[in-house]
């Protein structure tokens, strides 16, 4: 145990972690020359296309006579839970800062919650390389928030691998080795999982006290179920199995559960036996501390397009809820889609990534409605509150007593420079200005609460766009307050789309309509009969736009002669428009119900 050091690298979003990993990797000697790729832990195709790391990838190195144990973990927002997760398994983080980017949203949300678990930090200044790298002020920034000092901070190049085995020695000297008992029955903390057809459930573990092998029996302690171990083993950064896990250790377990259900995220293995004796005794083992439930702040219903898709729907979302502990379904009906699965997601990103691994890993492509978030409502002569998940629960308003709405806790890292452009943004927001406190003369953290809903349609991009692509976000649920809100249908072809319906302020009413309708005129294609899409709020229709229809001109065969014989065939042509009208379903294609809360 004195010999094995486990840690995980934390960073904003691109601030150069998988890279870094890269070299670590290169340097151990873990992974031959030949066999070497850039991003090598980043192991789905998505993560490579988009550039980031979505989900954290755990691997095995040797050092000297030291074994690292390395968890590469996500920078972005809506994955903040796999941080958290991973940082309940290590000792110690290496804390990135990008020397051309300075501190960052992300940097700061990341470093709270390494400090909050107590945990050895190595403070590093990545891409020193860079041509516009600026390391000494990347440094006070670092100084700033940390406290630490100027000699502690590192600096590297993930790229070329200048300063990297530097940050190997300060590994080894400054993050503690694991503490636990080694002769103790077997606690093992379930960090992350995933589905092998062939050997069930693997369970991504933390060897806490005790050890494990194949054929061992298991027992979950939270979840009370039971199981044998087909193998055990470590990430090299591929399995490779091991003849046991001892205490300390980072490795997997390969638990023969076929159930995602009877291996959760969270919960801690021990030996079956073991457990039934402490269970007849007083000596009775306790769980570990888990993680704490994360709840979904973003709703939206996915329906098959087949029906016949729904089982092969259920079991996608089954393996991918596995993979990704952060993800929520359960299973709801809809008059005009049918049978589908209202899901739960930490934000419109993570929505992406789950819709295109179910096109991907599964050939699925479902209808999505448009995404919402989750309000408080109180009835007329009930006190009680109840939450509604999507704007079809929304209640007649005649009923209604109160609504409120969750709001976050906003902070805006960004050069002061764009203080007045970034005012700007929020001011389109409903948000309210906290306070503003400077990391040094050019940088500064802009303080807002601010309505959930108005954080996750388009923010992002707008700050980004205000900033030139310098100012970043981080956001935390604070509480609900209640708001004035009702509920928008948008109608096409006459019938109420539910997809499309959504509760905005009563304010905003009229203009989210106008553009609504707007965009989804641009959407929808062109039928063979007129299309009105309306939008409504209770009876009365605010705004409308019209498709026109396919039009053949059916008086083209016709020279000259009476006017009668050219009305007649027009007559016959708009009768036949009417029938169609009547019978005709209009198709909304898939991506319409996603574009349209894109601003």
């Amino acid at each position: 145990m004195e010999n094995i050091r486990n840690f995980c690298i934390i960073a904003h979003i691109d601030h150069g972690k998988s890279t870094l990993s890269d070299r670590l990797l290169e340097m151990t000697g873990t992974i031959e020359m030949r066999k070497m790729k850039e991003q090598l832990l980043d192991t789905m195709d998505l993560e490579r296309e988009r550039g980031i790391t979505i989900k954290m990838q755990p691997v095995r190195m040797n050092y000297k006579n030291y074994i690292l144990n390395l968890i590469d973990t996500p920078g972005h927002v809506d994955f903040g839970y796999e941080v958290s997760r991973s940082l309940a398994a290590v000792e110690g983080a290496v804390l990135l800062v990008d020397a051309t980017k300075g501190v960052q949203a992300q940097t700061l949300a990341n470093l709270y919650q390494a400090i909050d678990h107590n945990l050895a930090i190595i403070p590093v200044v990545n891409k020193i390389d860079l041509p516009n790298a600026d390391p000494e002020k990347t440094k006070k920034e670092i100084i700033h928030i940390l406290g630490c000092d100027e000699e502690d901070i590192l600096e590297v190049s993930g790229k070329t691998g200048q300063g990297v085995d530097k940050l190997l020695e300060k590994i080894v000297q400054v993050i503690p080795p694991p503490k636990g008992e080694p002769g103790s029955s077997l606690r093992a903390l379930i960090f992350d999982s995933k589905y092998d057809t062939y050997k069930g459930v693997l369970a991504y573990v933390r060897i806490v006290d005790g050890e494990v092998k194949a054929e061992d029996d298991i027992f979950m302690l939270v979840k009370r179920s039971e199981s044998n171990v087909i193998e055990v083993g470590y990430f090299k950064p591929a399995l490779e199995k091991t003849a046991k896990l001892k205490t300390g250790e980072i490795g997997y377990i390969a638990t023969g559960f076929k159930s995602v259900e009877e291996c959760r995220v969270g919960d801690t293995i021990t030996h079956e036996s073991r457990a039934k004796e402490k269970r007849m005794g007083t000596n009775k083992i306790e769980p570990l501390p888990g993680y704490k439930e994360v709840s979904p702040m973003v709703y939206a219903s996915f329906y098959p397009i087949e029906g016949d898709d729904y089982n092969l729907m259920r079991d996608a979302l089954g393996k991918l809820k596995l993979n990704d502990a952060a993800f929520a379904f359960e299973p709801e009906s809809n008059l005009a889609l049918g049978r589908g699965f209202r899901c739960g997601f930490l934000g419109l990103l993570h929505l992406e990534i789950i819709q295109s691994r179910l096109e991907r890993e599964f050939d699925i492509s479902p209808t999505i409605t448009t995404p919402s978030v989750v309000y408080e409502i109180t009835l007329k002569g009930n006190a009680e509150k109840f939450k509604i998940y999507s704007p079809s629960e929304y209640p007649d308003p005649s009923t209604l007593e109160e609504i409120s709405e969750p709001y976050v806790q906003l902070e805006i890292v960004s050069p002061s420079n764009y203080l007045g452009a970034i005012m700007e943004v929020m001011k389109n927001t409903r948000a309210e200005y906290q306070n503003t406190e400077y990391l040094d003369s050019e940088r500064m953290i802009l303080k807002f609460d601010c309505p959930l809903t108005d954080v996750i349609t388009n923010l992002h991009d707008d700050l980004k766009s205000a900033s030139s692509g310098y100012a970043s976000m981080n956001y935390e649920i604070k509480d609900y307050r209640a708001s004035d809100l009702i509920k928008l249908d948008i109608m096409v072809g006459g019938e109420a789309v539910d997809a499309f319906s959504r509760i905005v302020p009563r304010d905003k009413a009229f203009p989210e309509g106008k553009r609504v309708v707007s965009k989804l005129k641009e959407l929808i294609p062109r039928q063979n009969f007129q299309v009105a899409i309306q939008a409504a709020v209770g009876g009365k229709i605010i705004s409308r736009e019209t498709i026109t229809a396919f039009r053949k001109d059916v008086i083209a065969k016709l020279y000259g002669g009476d006017i009668t014989r050219k009305r007649k065939l027009l007559e016959k042509q708009k009768k036949g428009k009417k029938k169609m009208k009547n019978i005709g379903r209009v198709s909304i294609p898939p991506e319409a119900f996603l574009e349209v809360l894109k601003k």
